[in-house]
């Protein structure tokens, strides 16, 4: 087969596994459905690998493919095709995610074995997998805004997924709404590159954009406006500051969907959205400043409100919202390999400390917050290795994956230069606060007295509470649009353990596909992809390479010396700190305020103009002037042609009579 028709089957696949689980899930077996997705996605993870030993066929200079399927649209010189591009960005991009979610959808096998939404649950995850691949695959800035718009709709799918707790709709609505701010920056930037460049395919405005259609000096306008906008697209989709605040409340959904949204599938979506249009960015470098200092101000933010979160999934959203950080100021900067390369890292190890938590809250019975866990390091052994392993890899600890690809990212913004050693100083310092963060996950929920559903499990008896909301506290049940009774472990889940062991071994050794002056793998790929680069450059300052090396470790080790000695060693120390320095808790704690700054000053002032819009434009204007008015206009019309019909013939006669005089005294005065 060809590279893209390799190409096409990674597409057809997931689309074809959503259409028989949503449509065939009432003589399906068992857990048939679940067994379907996860095969399904398993055939894209296998024709991506196709697509991947296809292309390493084609010489390096030929390795972009465009394949059409039909022509969608030709009109007014706009010519939209049903069109894929295969290069070594996209096959890089469809082999994680296909891969990851390949495991997430195993592991969710068991984990929703007892929901009574398991097929609908498959049938999305499908889905947004599919509109995932779409998006990395699209040939063209139409396709390219279908998938964008396909994976927040998933999303919202699956983020309210148990439609009947109020907070899980309340937060896929949130997140739908601020991924449509998005999807308008998607369709805005597309225009202001259309403008110019006059067509809709890729590297047709690639190409056309380098051949001067933006002019020959950098920082063109309409080239700076476009790619602003599709900023303001990636930073929505991928949650960085000021559209970050849906991220934390979308782990609402069930455990194994915020492990895809974080690792495998959304989030990331902005990091290939700036690096697909890298030759509009580096005309423009202040666009390119922009998606620098707002990575890394995103990756100091959220680093600092997850050492004040209880609930461990948002600690974990948290840390997402910081790696994703360091990717886009990577991307942004110019370290277009090292940025991709810590997206693949990062998928292994942040899906394994999602399932890992997972695997935890299963073990309480559903709670989520820290305050309540507490020595579960015998209770779960199997978890508490995941948890190390992928906190390790996190925390960039050698010679795990995150050690090599994030101090890659901070080496090659060092060698920029300039101002840039700014973010390289702050990179660090994020580095510090992510082993801090992370470890405080497991030395409060691993270590110190185990807490009862720990003592029980020790006993061989896993607890099962009475269904309620983890975040409000609201009793719920266990029938569809809530969670199923039975809490999964991975101890006693053979798919469950089996994702997470491949994942484990992904998180430890990933980091060796590409060792700095060792080695250049992903560098080597992707570079077809960046040919047109002027800043895609193998990287030669050995003496900063080492430093970064050095620095990164002594942070990332001596982070996790001060989460032990606060929580281990001297578990009061953080209540201490709390009271001390309350202001800089409450900032924390409350998120920076950006929640209640986008309530106030957003979401306040819109309802209040819809409710002056319903109130007064619609009620007064629409309702009552408008439709109120015609209907009056109508009823006295037909009054009147009611008193006219009285029945009488001799009335009509006369109305005959003076009908016929006022038409002939309209011709005498004619004449």
């Amino acid at each position: 087969m060809s590279t893209t028709t390799y190409a096409w089957l990674v597409l057809a696949f997931p689309l074809a596994g959503m259409l028989i689980v949503a449509f065939g899930y009432r003589v399906l077996w068992g857990r048939g459905a679940g067994w379907i997705a996860t095969g399904a996605i398993l055939l894209s993870f296998a024709a991506s690998v196709g697509a991947l030993i296809s292309l390493q066929g084609h010489d390096p200079a030929h390795r972009q493919i465009v394949s059409t399927l039909y022509h969608y649209a030709s009109t007014v010189g706009v010519n939209a095709d049903m069109s894929i591009l295969v290069d070594p960005l996209s096959v890089f991009m469809i082999l994680v995610v296909s891969g990851v979610s390949t495991l997430i959808h195993l592991y969710s096998v068991s984990y929703m074995e007892s929901d009574r939404g398991f097929a609908r649950y498959f049938a999305y995850l499908n889905f947004f997998v599919f509109a995932m691949l779409l998006l990395v695959l699209a040939g063209n800035f139409l396709l390219l805004t279908v998938g964008w718009a396909f994976v927040g709709a998933a999303s919202y799918l699956l983020i309210s997924f148990w439609y009947r707790r109020t907070t899980a709709t309340r937060a896929g609505i949130y997140a739908f709404v601020i991924n449509v701010v998005g999807d308008v920056g998607m369709v805005l930037g597309t225009y202001f590159i259309f403008k110019h460049t006059h067509t809709l395919d890729l590297l047709g405005s690639f190409h056309a954009a380098g051949a001067g259609a933006f002019g020959h000096a950098t920082n063109n306008g309409d080239l700076v406006a476009g790619c602003v906008m599709l900023l303001v697209a990636a930073f929505a989709k991928s949650a960085q500051l000021p559209l970050h605040t849906w991220l934390p409340d979308a782990m609402e959904g069930p455990t194994p969907v915020s492990s895809l949204i974080h690792a495998a599938t959304m989030v990331t979506a902005g990091v290939y959205l700036i690096a697909r249009t890298h030759v509009l960015f580096e005309l423009a470098p202040s666009a390119q400043d922009v998606g620098a200092i707002v990575g890394v101000a995103t990756l100091l933010v959220a680093g600092t409100i997850a050492l004040a979160q209880p609930d461990i999934k948002r600690v974990i959203a948290y840390s997402t919202m910081s790696q994703i950080g360091y990717m886009i100021m990577g991307v942004s900067v110019g370290a277009y390999a090292a940025g991709l390369f810590h997206l693949m890292t990062h998928a292994f190890f942040k899906a394994l400390l999602f399932m890992a938590a997972g695997s935890l809250i299963g073990a309480m019975a559903g709670e989520q917050s820290l305050d309540r866990m507490g020595g579960f390091r015998r209770a779960l052994p199997f978890t508490f290795a995941c948890f190390v392993i992928g906190g390790l890899a996190l925390s960039a600890i050698p010679p795990l994956s995150g050690f090599f690809s994030k101090d890659e990212i901070l080496l090659v913004t060092g060698e920029r230069g300039g101002w840039h050693w700014a973010l390289y100083v702050l990179g660090y310092i994020g580095s510090l606060l992510t082993a801090i963060y992370t470890f405080r996950i497991i030395f409060r929920a691993f270590f110190g007295k185990p807490v009862e559903e720990a003592s029980k499990l020790e006993a061989g008896v896993v607890t099962h509470g009475h269904p309620a909301n983890p975040a409000t506290g609201e009793a719920e049940d266990t029938d569809v649009g809530f969670p199923g009774p039975a809490h999964a472990i991975a101890e006693r889940a053979l798919p469950m353990r089996i994702a997470m062991s491949l994942l484990a071994l992904g998180a430890t050794g990933a980091g060796l596909v590409q060792i700095p002056k060792v080695d250049s793998v992903v560098d080597d790929f992707l570079r077809p992809s960046f040919a047109d680069s002027s800043l895609y450059a193998t990287h030669t300052k050995n003496g900063l390479l080492a430093v970064g090396l050095a620095v990164g470790a002594v942070l990332g080790l001596a982070g996790i010396a001060i989460a032990y000695r606060v929580w281990v060693a001297r578990p009061g120390t953080a209540t201490v700190v709390r009271e001390r320095v309350p202001a800089l808790y409450g900032l924390l704690a409350n998120k920076w305020y950006f929640d209640d700054a986008l309530e106030r000053f957003v979401v306040a002032p819109m309802g209040a103009l819809g409710r002056l819009a319903r109130g007064g434009i619609e009620r007064v204007f629409v309702d009552e002037a408008l439709v109120g008015g015609t209907s009056a206009i109508v009823r006295a019309g037909s009054a009147a042609v009611r008193a006219a019909q009285s029945g009488f013939v001799r009335y009509y006669a006369a109305l005959l009579v003076l009908g016929v005089a006022g038409v002939s005294f309209y011709f005498l005065l004619q004449t």
